[in-house]
């Protein structure tokens, strides 16, 4: 899968979401605040007018006291200041309130009516008011309340200024934040693409740096800095193995010559079997050279321009061909299936190469009478081939060391080899950019599966790769 960031994982988009996060807490907070301190000073302002009110009403003559009540109701028709007056059974006597509020106190302080007041002008339907009641020295009740459906109103405008200031800061934010992210994402995806080439062994490649000189183009500098100087210590690691590799080739082909002809000179003589065993080492070292020099020429990515169609099934035929007088000589059974593939880009040599050290390794460290198999099919991505024998496979600890140079598992010690066979196939599928997966077989045996086609850029070409590989079940004769 490519490994493509999530947009909205990036900093810049958490930054904006935070950012409207705050903007949101902070905006409804104030608006809170806001909306309650305007609350308490109308509330405070209303009450001063209803006391007020009360003093003057309350303060007139008992005997005009009915007249005032009906000349105050009658200048507010609306019923935003109501005004009534009871007698001791609660009845009502003057004003437009039509029944005494049960739940006020007739303390002479002012309470928020809990059931509200009717409207004169709006039918059956109630509204906040506060209100006060008092009882006059004749025993009667006077009842002075005023709507707060103002105050109500007030609030409603405040939050509507809330949301409207949430959403021409948000919608503009979210719209630049978007334009913002589109920059540093590209330029992400393209130090992303620059480091394919890097990840598969190509350090010679450097990362993108621009002209604005940010913090992702320090990184870059510093990245850049880092490759050069592991690039210089692997070159140099790399020109002493080859350079011992290659300058001991020749001494020891010339001391191999000399051992040659002494042991034609002592022929019959008892000395001529350890000249022969000296010989044999000498071939054992001299073979070792030469897989160390192959595996730094696979290494050599220029290789890679000379790659054409190539047709795997047809490959895996000439292997199968070139190692079946092998497998019957050891007794064993060496099947191969293949299913229709399509062409892969690449090199036929090298490919037949990595083939053939995969399906060696599985004959040599299959014992007498076992089953190799030489299975091919078309992944979702590309082909695939699956090598499956009945030897005792790699151990999970050891398969991603097998492809290191000269490394030798526990199982091989007691066979012969150079231990660079891996190593070899290793270089070319990283040449290929192709993977390797080294697992267990269904049954008990080994399976190397080689993935015939490019890789993701999250996935690392050559090595043991760590990703769910279906299971194969190996042929039955």
């Amino acid at each position: 899968m490519n490994a493509r960031p999530n947009s909205w994982h990036s900093t810049t988009s958490r930054l904006i979401l935070i950012y409207g996060a705050l903007f949101v807490v902070w905006g409804a907070v104030l608006v809170g605040v806001i909306q309650w301190e305007t609350t308490r000073y109308l509330n405070s302002v209303i009450d001063q007018m209803l006391q007020q009110r009360m003093h003057y009403i309350a303060s007139t003559d008992p005997a005009r006291l009915a007249a005032t009540v009906d000349a105050a109701a009658a200048i507010d028709p609306h019923g935003i200041m109501s005004v009534g007056l009871f007698d001791k059974d609660h009845q009502p006597v003057a004003g437009n309130i039509d029944h005494l509020p049960s739940s006020l106190l007739r303390d002479g302080q002012v309470h928020l009516l809990r059931h509200g007041l009717p409207r004169p002008d709006r039918d059956a339907e109630r509204v906040r008011a506060r209100g006060l009641a008092a009882t006059l020295p004749n025993g009667d009740i006077l009842v002075i309340a005023k709507d707060i459906s103002t105050i109500d109103g007030i609030g409603a405008i405040i939050r509507r200024a809330l949301l409207w200031g949430v959403s021409l800061t948000i919608i503009p934010g979210l719209l630049g934040g978007f334009l913002l992210r589109r920059g540093p994402e590209k330029r992400i995806r393209a130090l992303q693409e620059a480091t394919g080439p890097i990840r598969q062994g190509d350090l010679s490649k450097r990362l993108p740096i621009s002209r604005r000189g940010d913090e992702l183009d320090q990184l870059a500098g510093i990245v850049n800095t880092m490759l050069g100087e592991i690039e210089r210590l692997m070159n140099e690691v790399k020109g002493v193995c080859d350079n011992i590799a290659h300058d001991l080739r020749t001494p020891l082909t010339r001391l191999r010559a000399r051992l040659y002809r002494t042991q034609q000179q002592l022929e019959g003589e008892p000395e001529s079997a350890l000249v022969e065993s000296c010989i044999v080492d000498i071939d054992e070292v001299l073979t070792r050279f030469r897989a160390l020099l192959r595996v730094s020429e696979l290494e050599d990515r220029h290789r890679a321009a000379c790659f054409d169609e190539v047709d795997v099934g047809q490959v895996l035929r000439q292997v199968h061909e070139f190692y079946a007088p092998l497998a019957e000589d050891r007794g064993q059974s060496f099947e191969i299936d293949i299913q229709s593939l399509s062409p892969v880009r690449a090199d036929a040599h090298l490919l037949f190469e990595a083939l053939a050290n995969l399906v060696g390794n599985a004959i040599k460290f299959t014992p007498s009478g076992g089953k190799v198999s030489l299975r091919a099919s078309m992944d979702k991505r590309g082909p695939r081939v699956d090598v499956i024998d009945s030897g005792p496979g790699i151990p999970a600890d050891e398969r991603d060391a097998v492809t290191r140079r000269f490394y030798r598992g526990d199982n091989s010690r007691t066979t012969g080899g150079s231990g660079l066979g891996l190593s070899i196939v290793s270089a070319i599928v990283r040449l290929h950019g192709y993977a390797l997966d080294i697992g267990d077989a269904t049954s008990n045996g080994a399976r190397l599966t080689l993935y015939c086609y490019p890789l993701a850029a999250d996935e690392k070409a050559g090595t043991c790769l760590s990703r769910s590989v279906p299971e194969v079940t190996p042929m039955t004769a």
